[in-house]
């Protein structure tokens, strides 16, 4: 089965340690509308002055705050996950300004 030719160009972000000539000459024979930072550049200001995070990152944070989650000491299944929920409702509740 022949894949039909893509319409499209993706795009591809690339950082400054990617500003070389080679990749330049790579990126244009894939197809990709590339992205890099060039080297000398200054960075683009964000819209706001703090920094963001994932959402997963924010998760995992909240999370490790749990000694009993960073450390795993229940040796049965059942027991982590019941410890992991309870983490996850406090949580909820702390974030819904609940406690």
């Amino acid at each position: 089965m022949v894949r039909p030719p893509r319409t499209v160009r993706q795009r591809l972000c690339l950082d400054k340690g990617y500003d070389y000539p080679e990749v330049d000459e790579l990126v244009e024979a894939y197809s990709f509308e590339g992205h890099p930072s060039r080297r000398g550049s200054v960075p683009r200001e964000r819209m706001s002055n703090r920094p963001r995070r994932w959402v997963v990152e924010r998760t995992h944070f909240w999370m490790n705050r749990f000694r009993r989650i960073l450390v795993r000491w229940e040796k049965k299944a059942r027991n982590y996950l019941g410890i992991l929920q309870l983490a996850c409702a406090w949580i909820t509740f702390r974030r819904a300004r609940l406690f």
